[in-house]
């Protein structure tokens, strides 16, 4: 169904040719027509990384919700409704308030250009800088320096790991990413740091001894380890234990490492335990409950999101972990993305792959193309004309099987506004 937030979205589309176009000159133009909200803020803490900034994000803002505060969140992109951007002092966004928020950015503007991503992060940062909350988090969306929301001056600033990603817009080698991923820091404002590459890292630490920022550094400043069935984090302030992170698998230990570690530089400790037991991320190895898919295919069907080479990586581990069925992919990728790299080290643990289209995306790799990829990886897959005859075709053939569905956010966004 569309809504009326739907049509002024499509509208603002239309302002600007290219989708990508990293400057700032045009949010900056924009801010100010807004009388700078981006000045008015509560305080702010800044993510930026390629791999579990999102979820990162996710936790620090149980963890400070659990200490009694409220928060603005800024992330991107959304899975089944714009709204999920942004949340207003803990509340999605409502239709109306959006609505107007939008419209009151597109008159501002006027007929001058300006992506879809800066003029609704114009509109998420109006919406924050008129309701009182006790923090701001905002989400990069593409690298740092020339992101549409680097135009704050933060508290904190968070770099979660830099892997190969969106290389097009951001550099070919991991040193030039990571360069754009530093460009959140800030002049004397403390950075947490999670774990990196040592070639991201050097370029992280040269931007940050010539800004003069601190950093607090995964496996220097803080460390934090799986031990029995239990997370703990220490720093030179002492040791914590604390559960398991809720979201799944042994990249969320780092990713909530990287929020303790948040959460301390803040001075609000006392949310560590929140942040691990009531932090929500979807499409991140979830498991779905409920649902035609589910009533379809009374499997055990889970979702990610995750379309690089890391998250592949990082799935493939998080899966290993799961009480072993035969597993098989449902699997739909941009053509952006280095899809034979993200399937690899899923390989060995996949019996078949079921290789789809993304429907409704015009930037999807066809089923066909997939399908090569896959084989390529050395899977055994095949063709689906769509995601439900896939997951059909499993429950027919592997009725046992474990059916996880994967390869972009988009795909996974079909699936929870189509699953509900």
């Amino acid at each position: 169904m569309t809504t009326g937030s739907d049509v002024v979205l499509t509208r603002l589309m239309s302002l600007h040719p290219k989708v990508i176009d990293l400057v700032l000159d045009r949010v900056h133009r924009l801010l100010a027509v807004l009388d700078h909200p981006e000045t008015r803020l509560p305080p702010v803490i800044h993510i930026a990384g390629t791999n579990g900034k999102g979820s990162t994000l996710a936790m620090i803002r149980a963890g400070l919700e659990g200490a009694g505060e409220t928060c603005h969140a800024y992330t991107s992109p959304h899975l089944a409704r714009f709204h999920e951007r942004i949340r207003v002092a803990g509340e999605l966004i409502g239709e109306g308030e959006l609505i107007r928020l939008l419209e009151e950015c597109e008159v501002a503007n006027g007929t001058d250009p300006i992506t879809y991503f800066e003029i609704t992060t114009c509109a998420a940062l109006l919406a924050f800088a008129r309701t009182p909350a006790d923090w701001t988090l905002l989400e990069v969306g593409l690298g740092g320096r020339l992101d549409a929301t680097n135009v704050v001056n933060p508290r904190l600033t968070v770099i979660a790991p830099v892997s190969m990603d969106h290389e097009a817009f951001l550099g070919d080698t991991l040193p030039k990413i990571a360069a754009e991923k530093a460009g959140v820091l800030k002049p004397g404002v403390p950075c947490i740091v999670g774990p990196q590459e040592e070639a991201a890292l050097e370029v992280i630490e040269y931007r940050a001894a010539r800004l003069n920022a601190p950093l607090l550094i995964h496996g220097q400043h803080w460390h934090v380890t799986e031990e029995d069935g239990r997370l703990v984090y220490q720093d030179e302030t002492g040791l914590m234990d604390l559960p398991l992170p809720r979201l799944i698998g042994a990249h969320q230990v780092d990713n909530a490492g990287m929020a303790v570690a948040a959460l301390r530089a803040l001075g609000r400790a006392e949310g560590a335990e929140a942040a691990m037991t009531r932090a929500e991320w979807p499409a991140r190895l979830q498991r779905l409950k409920s649902g035609p898919l589910v009533q379809a295919a009374p499997a055990d069907i889970w979702l990610d999101g995750g379309h690089n080479p890391a998250a592949g990586a990082a799935l493939a581990e998080a899966l290993g972990r799961l009480p072993p069925r035969p597993l098989n992919l449902v699997c739909g990728m941009l053509n952006t993305k280095d899809v034979t790299g993200y399937m690899r080290p899923l390989a060995p643990l996949v019996d078949h792959l079921h290789a789809v289209s993304i429907p409704g995306e015009p930037n999807t790799l066809s089923a066909a193309e997939t399908l090569s990829a896959a084989r390529a990886a050395g899977m055994r897959a095949s063709e689906a004309a769509s995601l439900d005859i896939a997951v059909e075709r499993i429950a027919a053939t592997a009725p046992d099987a474990r059916i996880l569905i994967c390869g972009s956010l988009y795909l996974a966004g079909h699936v929870l506004r189509t699953n509900g």
